[in-house]
């Protein structure tokens, strides 16, 4: 059997302001071509439909045509909540959609009924468990000691009450021990909300979204396939992909991806102002229409640097600098100056708290003269 496993689309996010909907369209759009030319048995969506629990019109709309193009396509869909989904609102009206094959899981309230495909080797049972809080648990299952995430999704599973004779995926959406993180999502504080991989037992497949960097964990019987798009520039060097589960007999797994290539890739350039700004740097590349986040290695800063960058770079995101002042961390707010300095004294002190540097003495006698004839048009 044939499942695809995708997670984390984040519909309707914006990046440094930037909307990423365009980019979301070309990339659902690239799935069903896939899906198209591969026709899996099942199609896993692990969480984080949306960016937010409350999302855009457009949104909702983008999603709504993906899935009739899979239930037009007569490939199963198994969709599950994030932590940025509102449970409630990605449930509406999941009971009447079922019976086109596309299944939403409901809002948790302790049983989680598996859905069930077959191949040659029989029965694959699919249980869909959306993102849970131990109060969530606790809500439905009073008799269970249940304080942390582990406690909660332990309880979650042993109220399934699986057999482990049969082929059993489970579709989550949790943070489990010793995945790596990057820049696009949500911290806890000092890691509560980890799971414990050893509450997966029972399962011959674990489809996980909430990680954006395609991995797996411990084995490859318990895996996040990343989101398929990038979303940070801490994501500038991974491969986006679908992830293909082939479940042959009991206790046989294979895993394979399919690269999703985007709409717009995301770059981080470094240079000099000058250098940036050559025409032989950008020209016969794509990063005047990609998304850049561009580092200055000017000691100076560049008047106005944004506004003209963005003439050559059009999807710039950000802008830094990298020099003896941002490495040394100067403040550029001047502590109150000793009634002792002159003007020239203070200016010059001003410019090497700015600048991590002395002033140059042509700057210098640049400075005096200035402030000299100043003095001498109010006297």
């Amino acid at each position: 059997m044939k499942l695809f496993h995708i997670s984390d689309l984040h519909l309707g996010k914006r990046v440094n302001e930037y909307s990423m909907l365009e980019d979301q369209k070309y990339i659902l759009t690239r799935i069903l071509n896939i899906v198209d030319d591969e026709r899996p048995d099942g199609l896993l969506i692990a969480g984080d439909v949306y960016d937010k629990s409350v999302p855009s019109c457009e949104s909702v709309q983008l999603f709504d045509e993906f899935l009739v193009e899979l239930a037009e396509d007569g490939i199963a869909v198994f969709i599950i909540s994030g932590n940025h989904d509102s449970p409630e609102r990605l449930a509406f009206g999941g009971r009447l959609i079922d019976r086109s094959g596309i299944h939403l899981s409901p809002v948790y309230d302790g049983g989680v009924r598996p859905h069930s495909l077959y191949d040659a080797h029989g029965r694959v049972n699919i249980y869909m468990l959306p993102f849970v809080k131990p109060v969530n648990v606790r809500a439905v299952d009073s008799n269970e000691d249940i304080v942390s995430y582990t406690d909660a999704v332990a309880a979650a599973i042993k109220r399934m009450q699986i057999d482990q004779s049969e082929r059993n995926v489970l579709v989550t959406h949790q943070f489990v021990t010793g995945a790596s993180r990057s820049g696009s999502e949500e911290l806890s504080v000092g890691g509560t909300d980890n799971v414990d991989a050893a509450v997966f037992e029972p399962f011959d497949y674990v489809a996980l979204g909430h990680i954006h960097s395609p991995q797996n964990i411990g084995s490859e019987r318990i895996r996040y396939c990343g989101s398929p798009l990038k979303y940070s520039f801490s994501e500038v060097g991974q491969t986006k992909s679908i992830t293909v589960v082939e479940l042959g007999a009991k206790g046989e797994l294979a895993l394979s991806e399919i690269p999703l290539k985007p709409l717009r890739e995301l770059h981080e350039l470094r240079g000099s102002y000058a250098e940036l700004t050559r025409q032989d740097y950008y020209r016969d590349t794509t990063l005047r229409e990609d998304y850049v986040h561009i580092t200055l290695t000017d000691d100076e800063d560049i008047p106005e640097a944004y506004a003209k960058l963005r003439v050559i770079y059009r999807r710039l995101m950000r802008l830094d600098y990298d020099n003896a002042r941002t490495r040394a961390g100067i403040d550029p707010q001047i502590e109150a100056a000793s009634d002792s300095l002159n003007p020239l004294e203070l200016f010059m002190q001003l410019y090497e708290k700015q600048n991590a540097v002395p002033m140059p003495s042509d700057s210098v006698e640049y400075t005096k003269r200035l402030i000299e004839s100043v003095w001498e048009e109010q006297t």
